[in-house]
Parts: structure tokens; C-alpha cells; sequence
């Protein structure tokens, strides 16, 4: 596995060090709000019962990949998931679509480190940035298709709650 080195996480480290806490403390304050703002939409929203579709209680068109080829989507689940997330479901979240409840949980961390920042002017955030690897791409592009996998397993109905 292709961890960054000590040298590297101590450069960005170095950058993050020399960014005054003003600075710090608006990117967390933008974290801030635009996590709010997508957890805040998410939690107004009721979840669909089918696993999918919640995104059309926002005006915006259903999965064309299931109108033509009965499959779902990658990103099928993804609004329903974080709705799950946002109003405590966390299991029905995980269910519905696992790489959504990683993301509504990722964003519910960008959320309070970003308060801690803007609050205190801390260089926390910085050391997140710094556990970017080479392999973290690749890691993430299998739990994609990973969670893609599972969302068509339970879609098809092989794969029951």
C-alpha cells in the first residue's frame, strides 16, 4: 500500500503551518456552510422507501439509466442515502447506498472540523489534506464501484434487507 511518505506529509504540513489563521479560518467557514447547506437540504427531505428517487422531491429528473436499461445508476441511491444520514437512519443509509452514507458521514466531519477551524483558527484540516496518496483514488474508484455493485444487487432484488 502506497502510504505518503513522512517528507511529504511534512512539506504540506510546512504550507498549512505558514497559512495565517484568517485564511484558515474562511476556507472553514466556506466548509462550513456548504456542508450545512447539503446536510440541511438532506434532512428536509423524506427519504423514498424504494432506495432510490428521493432527488425528484427536488424537481430534478428520475435515473434515465433505469428508464432505458432497468439498471441503476452509480450515483442511484445517493440523495436518499444522505437523507437516511441526516435524519439519524444511519443503518437504512448504509443500506440504501454505501458510498452515500460514507459521504454524508465524510460530510458531517467537513462539517465540525470546519467549525473547530473557523472557532479556534486551527491548522487541524491541513493534516487531512496530507493523507492524499497515489493510492487514495484508486480507493476511492473501488468503493464506487463497489457500492454501485450492491445498489444494482438490491435493485434487482437479490440482495433483500
Amino acid at each position: 500500500m502506497n502510504m505518503p511518505s513522512l517528507n511529504l506529509l511534512a512539506s504540506r504540513w510546512a504550507v498549512a503551518y505558514r497559512t495565517p489563521a484568517t485564511v484558515r479560518r474562511l476556507v472553514g467557514a466556506v466548509v462550513v456552510v456548504c456542508a450545512a447547506a447539503v446536510l440541511g437540504v438532506a434532512a428536509f427531505l423524506d427519504p423514498s422507501p424504494a432506495g432510490l428517487g428521493t432527488h425528484t422531491s427536488l424537481n430534478l429528473p428520475g435515473c434515465t439509466w433505469i428508464a432505458i436499461m432497468d439498471v441503476p445508476c452509480p450515483t442511484c441511491g445517493m440523495t436518499t442515502a444522505f437523507a437516511h444520514a441526516a435524519n439519524g437512519d444511519l443503518a437504512a443509509s448504509l443500506y440504501t447506498q454505501p458510498l452515500g452514507f460514507l459521504l454524508a458521514i465524510a460530510t458531517a466531519g467537513a462539517l465540525l472540523v470546519g467549525a473547530y477551524v473557523v472557532w479556534t483558527g486551527s491548522r487541524v484540516a491541513a493534516m487531512f489534506g496530507a493523507l492524499w496518496g497515489r493510492s487514495t483514488g484508486w480507493w476511492l474508484g473501488g468503493l464506487a464501484v463497489g457500492a454501485w455493485g450492491f445498489k444494482i444487487l438490491t435493485y434487482k432484488g437479490i440482495i433483500f434487507r
